[in-house]
């Protein structure tokens, strides 16, 4: 599957920003994961085409940095076991989203499960990434909850703020104004990839 034309306009939009063409692969990466729900093959082909890369090259770029996944279910949930995370309790969290969805870490089903090392949050451990938005103080029987919510609801887009209203309890700091707009899935919600959604 090539891409359609808005995706190859947004490819160039993003390559633009870098000094060689080749410097935008990582982000092209994004772009290729969010154009076919996982980064396949093709979408590799299309990176490599669009920065002078071999697919070969772009292969081993993707293989080498763990969040560019090749099998995805409709959201990420990430449990953070960083040395913080695991003295407050990751380990029970990521035993309960384990138990709730019968998914294992790096297994996919309806959602994909992975432990993580540092997402940044030591001050608000344990935490939890939905598509890489952030939800602090997480306790097992809220990790129940926000799987179930996942599996039930089917939520078209996460954003990070309401989940931490839902699912989160102490937070490290206050994160400043609340955002509009967040993940429409598994991949980073940046406007540039057509990967956000949402809106207030």
């Amino acid at each position: 599957m090539s891409w359609d034309s808005d995706t190859r306009a947004r490819a160039e939009e993003i390559i633009v920003r870098y000094p060689q063409r080749r410097s935008a692969v990582m982000p092209l990466l994004y772009l290729a994961m969010a154009a076919d729900g996982k980064l396949t093959d093709e979408g590799m082909r299309e990176v490599a085409e669009h920065t002078g890369m071999t697919p070969a090259q772009v292969y081993s770029v993707a293989s080498f940095y763990s969040m560019y996944k090749r099998e995805l279910g409709e959201h990420l949930v990430s449990v953070c076991r960083s040395v913080s995370c695991h003295l407050l309790g990751g380990d029970d969290v990521l035993a309960a989203v384990v138990d709730e969805t019968g998914i294992r870490p790096g297994q996919t089903g309806a959602i994909t499960v992975e432990a993580v090392e540092c997402v940044g949050a030591c001050g608000g451990a344990p935490a939890v990434q939905v598509d890489y938005e952030l939800v602090e103080g997480v306790s097992p029987a809220q990790a129940r909850a926000l799987c179930r919510w996942l599996l039930d609801e089917r939520p078209g887009f996460v954003i990070g703020d309401d989940l931490q209203a839902r699912f989160g309890g102490q937070r490290s700091f206050d994160w400043g104004p609340a955002e509009p707009v967040g993940a429409l899935g598994p991949v980073p919600a940046f406007e540039p990839y057509g990967t956000t959604g949402g809106g207030a």
